[in-house]
């Protein structure tokens, strides 16, 4: 019997839609756009994406209990 090896490269995106990035968080989209104090990144077209790594440090933040409750934060999400 012969045999094969399959190498398979896979890089996951880094910068996600809102949609995507409230997938990643496993939050709806409404609540993300309610809780996640994270800013996204506009591009010059105008395209807002929200980096993996700034996400994965708020959850991490919830995780240690160390949420921001600066009332300019939760402001800011408010108005989002």
């Amino acid at each position: 019997m012969s045999s094969a090896t399959l190498q398979i490269n896979w890089q996951p995106k880094r910068m996600l839609t809102v949609a995507e990035a409230a997938h990643h968080c496993g939050r709806s989209l409404t609540r993300f756009k309610i809780e996640c104090p994270v800013r996204p990144l506009q591009y010059s077209n105008g395209d807002l994406r929200w980096d993996v790594q700034d996400l994965d440090a708020w959850i991490n933040s919830l995780k240690a209990g160390v949420e921001d409750h600066d009332s300019d934060a939760i402001i800011a999400r408010l108005v989002k």
